[in-house]
Order: structure tokens, then C-alpha cells, then sequence
């Protein structure tokens, strides 16, 4: 069995959680915690309306959400939607995955006896927030209940030691070295270096994700490069939390030599629970599909917040070597504008620094920290 180390590393407004096995990054979550994604959370909802045609109902959930539960998870043993649930019926809930694109969280009636009373209990009134899902730390913990979970960040710290007990350690120091930040930040790119000289493209549309190999030059050993190159997919795919729809082309095999490559991508895919191999197509493309729960990685590291909230956790690392000096973040309005809007991680920098960060709009290029200037 794979020997696994949990990383989570706690910066203003966001928390990244790496998991480790043998020492190999493979899996990767940025959340924000004042904006989490919702799955797992207990819920009381009130159906607002039957859909047969779709084969389930939408539901009333707190801050104006509404949420889509389908009929498979209505009810056991499994009953038509009109007859599982009536409109305007409160019903206990976990959200099982987050909202995506244009739809709404998907929703379970099926509860655990400790949801159920848990919801049971709460103060009346529907629709309402119960309780908060699981983090990434958690849930990775459960799933390797033997592995270390190394902590930076004293209230995160606290807070996951009162969930996980003694398997929390602490750390004053960060818990991400070079590499690992390193890693953490190729996550952003949409090219991915593979054995042999290769390059991995991914492109993530509404419909599905597109993987494309380059061999660069592999030349006569076609079929050992792409093959080699089958499990730093699979760990890719994990990593970003691709997910729905996935089609692979490889690099210059003619449909029959891609048969061959079949049961290797198939083994390769096997340790992630969410994935599985469907087939080759017409076309000649390998095709997976991976359950959707969250939120593709890319939707954290691709907008004007990921860029601030990066830039904060740099500040927060230079007023700790520095905290004589107070510091100023200057980027562009639409990067400002996300900070603002999450005052939360604005609170948390000045808790840690003894000081406010101050926000400078500037017209173009990337964020920057500057010292403020001195009367």
C-alpha cells in the first residue's frame, strides 16, 4: 500500500491541501473557506417543484439557492419522483455535488442516521443551512486514515485537531517546499511536460475535456512513449479534477496499435475511484468519463481572486520576515475588486501582519508588493 503524507497549507482567504503518496503529488485542492464549494453539506429544503420529464425535483435551499434532487436519490427503494416527494414537503438533505456552470448543487434525500438526526435537531425552519461538508483535509483523512495530516496555520491546526485528533501536526513553518509550490503552480498551465520529451494539452470546454498528446519527436517508438506516458495522464486528470466527459488523442498510432494501449490506460486510471475507461471511438480516441462532485481545479487558479489571493499569501510571507514594514498590494482594478469582495481574507492578512495591506489600483501587469512609503 502507498504511503500517504496530507500537506495543508492555510494562507489569508484560501487553503491548498496536497496528498502525497510515496511521494508523488496526486491530488490537489484550493479552497476557499468563506466560499466553499457545498459538498456535504446538510441541508432542510422545501421542494418547490416535480420535474418527471427530468426524473426529479428542484428544491428551495438557504441564501436563495435551489437545488436539483434526482429521483434515483429521492427515496429507497427507488419510486417515481411524484411519488417520493410532494411540492412544498421539507425534507432533510446532503449535497452530493456542487453547483457547475448553469445548474445548481445535486441533492440526496438517502441520509446516514447520524444526518438525519443531525438535521432533526436543528432549530426549525426551512430552507436551511444545517451544517458545513467535509474540507479536503477531511476527507482525504478518511480515506487514508494511517497518513500524517502536517499543518500550517494555528486555527486551521486547531480546528482539524479537533476533527482528526493526534493525527494533526502543526507546523510553524510552511508545509509546501519549492517543489511543491512549484507543482502546485504548474497546475495553472494547460501544457504538461510527459516522459520521453512529450507534452500533455488539455482543453476544458462546456461539453468535455480534450487531451492531446505531442510526441515531440518520439519518432520509431511511438507506441513505448505513449504508453509510458499513460500513467502521468492519469495523474493529471486527478490532480485537476477533470471531470464528465474526457477524450485522449495519443501520438501517431493507427487505430489498431491504439487497441494495444487499452488495458495499460485502463490500469493506469484504476487507483482513482472516480474514473473509469469507456473505449477506443471511431475516431480513434480513448474515452473516460469521471464522476462530477467538485469544482474542476482550474476554476480556482483561473480568475482575478486566484490572482489576489496569491499575491496575499506572498504578503503575508514577506510581513513575517519583515514585520517592521508595512506593505502595499498593487494590481489591476479587477484583482483589487476581488479582494474587496472577500473581506474575510483582507481580515485574516491583518490578524496575521498587525497591520491593514494596502490596495493600489494600477492599469495593467502582474500584482506586486511594495513597501509603503514613509512620511
Amino acid at each position: 500500500m502507498a504511503e500517504a503524507l496530507i500537506l495543508v497549507e492555510a494562507s489569508p482567504g484560501e487553503v491548498r491541501t496536497a496528498l502525497l503518496l510515496n511521494d508523488v503529488l496526486t491530488e490537489a485542492w484550493v479552497e476557499r473557506p468563506a466560499r466553499p464549494d457545498g459538498v456535504g453539506d446538510l441541508h432542510r429544503g422545501r421542494v418547490l417543484a416535480i420535474s418527471a420529464a427530468m426524473s426529479g425535483a428542484f428544491v428551495a435551499l438557504a441564501r436563495n439557492e435551489t437545488g436539483f434532487l434526482p429521483e434515483s436519490a429521492a427515496s429507497a427503494p427507488r419510486q417515481p419522483i411524484k411519488n417520493a416527494v410532494q411540492e412544498g414537503q421539507v425534507l432533510g438533505l446532503r449535497v452530493t455535488r456542487a453547483a457547475q456552470a448553469d445548474k445548481g448543487p445535486r441533492l440526496s434525500a438517502l441520509l446516514k442516521d447520524a444526518e438525519a438526526a443531525r438535521i432533526a435537531a436543528a432549530p426549525a425552519g426551512a430552507p436551511r443551512l444545517v451544517a458545513r461538508g467535509p474540507s479536503a483535509a477531511e476527507r482525504l483523512a478518511a480515506q487514508y486514515p494511517a497518513a500524517v495530516v502536517r499543518v500550517h496555520g494555528a486555527a486551521l491546526a486547531a480546528r482539524l485537531r479537533g476533527v482528526l485528533g493526534d493525527r494533526v501536526a502543526p507546523l510553524h513553518g510552511a508545509v509546501f517546499d519549492e517543489v511543491l509550490e512549484g507543482e502546485f503552480a504548474s497546475l495553472a498551465e494547460s501544457s504538461v511536460p510527459l516522459p520521453g520529451g512529450g507534452v500533455l494539452h488539455i482543453q476544458t470546454t462546456r461539453a468535455l475535456t480534450a487531451l492531446d498528446v505531442d510526441s515531440a519527436g518520439a519518432g520509431d517508438g511511438l507506441a513505448r512513449f505513449n504508453e509510458a506516458a499513460l500513467p502521468e495522464i492519469a495523474r493529471q486528470i486527478r490532480l485537476r479534477n477533470l471531470s464528465g466527459a474526457i477524450l485522449l488523442d495519443v501520438a501517431g498510432l493507427s487505430p489498431k496499435r491504439r487497441q494495444t494501449l487499452l488495458e495499460p490506460l485502463r490500469a493506469a486510471l484504476r487507483p482513482d475511484a472516480l474514473a473509469r475507461l469507456v473505449g477506443l471511438t471511431g475516431l480513434g480516441l480513448f474515452e473516460m468519463v469521471r464522476d462530477r462532485i467538485h469544482p474542476p481545479l482550474a476554476e480556482a487558479l483561473h480568475s482575478p481572486l486566484a490572482e489576489g489571493l496569491a499575491a496575499l499569501r506572498q504578503a503575508a510571507r514577506d510581513a513575517a520576515a519583515r514585520p517592521a514594514v508595512r506593505l502595499m498590494l498593487q494590481a489591476r482594478p479587477e484583482v483589487i475588486s476581488a479582494l474587496r469582495d472577500l473581506p474575510s481574507a483582507l481580515a485574516e492578512f491583518t490578524a496575521l501582519a498587525g497591520h491593514a495591506l494596502e490596495l493600489q489600483s494600477v492599469a495593467q501587469g502582474r500584482p506586486q508588493i511594495r513597501e509603503v512609503p514613509r512620511d
